[in-house]
């Protein structure tokens, strides 16, 4: 329910007023003078104001310049007599909605108050999808608790702010998208668009019109003029994904945007400008492709002004754990069963340590939606993993792999180790608990510890 402060020096229009409005389905608020309005807009919510122009003390311009000062969204009506007409254009100007003339009658009225309300309830809308949007994409949120996760979020936190072009290089799966639109909703651009354009997923001919657009009649099929995804992103961000993928025709193109900021649409020859930011990313190592003579040196180093390596999930064990939970409660909810899933159970959890996460979050995220539709009851079992997750982890440990003059004790020392650090991880660090894991002594643990020299963090409550 939309709420109107009635502002009016006059008792009886503030009475009448509210009724004619709370007809409607308003809630109503009134005040008999600028100041006790202000005082309402200060503890109140309110959508909509419609304030008499005339009034003792403070009166109806110099209350709509302060509520602009609090909101400049917030919609204010002028109610004036026809002798204020001249103020009442002058409040337009200031920023009023509009201004109606006393008298006036209840269905001019509620004309005016619907498409002031309809058009605050829009403005609010949009606020809270931005907002949404932007508490989805802050780097706050991307989930990492690890020493190169943290890395990512430091050098996002300092290059948000900037017009730089980035390079993201990262396997499938590690959040690149995710990381693009992290910089593009932390920058000054994040209330103008964000445009991906998946560079490996159309044709040569395809991904050029994609991205520069094209004229009509430039080719078989273009019935009508098409805006390419550069003149989307204006005055945004535009995303480049897997750019590796590019061809060279289509590299010299993309170099001379990056250059000079123009281009042509296809079949067409008039330069048009932009003013983008461009965010590429790729799974390859570019610099590998440049050695190789499949990528343009002139434009790598054009992409790479600023670089983002985010690290396979193999090299951030560490994260398993809030990723997974994370994955979980997200599922768990959607989930349409009378039986709440809660948790992993520790012989399903000790895989996800063992598994190599070749598809890295993407892959993992997968694995928990599958076991919570397939799981039974309130704990994800290894029976409910799929069939070749629970092969590969288990084959972790690959014999044929140790050469065959590996020294055994020096092979041994290294998996004592290994199963050390894991059983930690999946502890939280609480040595009673890894050392049960174990199947050995807290005591015989913690020397096993002193003797490899390994970091377990803060201790845990209770430990």
């Amino acid at each position: 329910m939309d709420t109107i402060l009635i502002v009016d020096d006059e008792k009886n229009y503030t009475v009448i007023l509210s009724a004619v409005l709370e007809e409607e389905g308003y809630e109503t608020l009134a005040a008999n003078s600028g100041r006790e309005a202000l005082d309402i807009l200060t503890n109140c919510d309110v959508d909509l104001v419609l304030t008499d122009m005339k009034m003792p003390s403070l009166d109806g311009m110099e209350l709509l310049e302060r509520v602009k000062g609090k909101d400049p969204d917030l919609p204010v009506i002028m109610m004036t007599a026809y002798g204020t007409v001249e103020k009442a254009v002058e409040a337009m100007q200031k920023g009023a909605y509009n201004y109606i003339l006393k008298p006036f009658d209840n269905d001019s009225l509620i004309v005016y108050v619907n498409k002031a309300a309809a058009m605050y309830r829009m403005i609010r809308e949009n606020r809270r999808l931005r907002d949404a949007v932007e508490f989805r994409y802050s780097f706050g949120n991307i989930i990492g608790k690890s020493k190169p996760m943290q890395e990512v979020f430091g050098t996002i936190r300092k290059i948000a702010p900037t017009n730089a072009t980035v390079l993201i290089e990262g396997e499938n799966g590690t959040g690149k998208e995710l990381v693009a639109k992290s910089i593009h909703f932390n920058s000054p651009r994040r209330d103008n668009a964000f445009i991906a354009v998946n560079c490996a997923a159309l044709s040569e001919n395809l991904l050029e019109s994609e991205l520069f657009g094209h004229e009509k009649g430039a080719f078989t099929g273009a019935a009508a003029m098409k805006k390419g995804r550069f003149e989307l992103a204006d005055g945004g961000t535009l995303f480049l994904d897997e750019i590796g993928e590019i061809s060279p025709q289509l590299q010299v193109k993309l170099l001379r945007v990056l250059q000079e900021k123009v281009f042509e649409r296809v079949g067409g020859v008039k330069p048009i400008s932009v003013d983008i930011r461009i965010i590429a990313a790729t799974n390859k190592e570019l610099k590998k492709e440049v050695d190789a003579g499949r990528f343009r040196e002139d434009l790598f180093y054009r992409l790479n002004v600023l670089h983002i390596v985010l690290p396979p999930l193999r090299e951030r064990s560490e994260d398993i754990r809030i990723l997974a939970t994370h994955f979980l409660d997200k599922y768990a909810g959607e989930r349409k069963s009378d039986v709440k899933v809660t948790g992993i159970e520790q012989d399903a959890e000790r895989l996800f340590y063992e598994y190599e996460w070749p598809g890295n979050v993407r892959e993992l995220e997968n694995v928990i939606e599958r076991a919570v539709i397939l799981c039974p009851g309130d704990k994800i079992r290894v029976s409910d993993l799929p069939k070749n997750f629970k092969e590969s982890a288990d084959n972790t440990l690959h014999i044929e792999g140790v050469p065959t003059d590996a020294n055994l004790n020096k092979t041994l020392i290294l998996v004592e180790k290994k199963m050390i650090e894991r059983a930690l991880r999946l502890s939280d660090n609480v040595q009673a608990h890894a050392a049960r894991l174990l199947g050995i002594g807290k005591s015989g643990l913690n020397q096993k510890i002193k003797k490899y020299g390994l970091d377990v963090g803060p201790k845990s409550p209770g430990q």
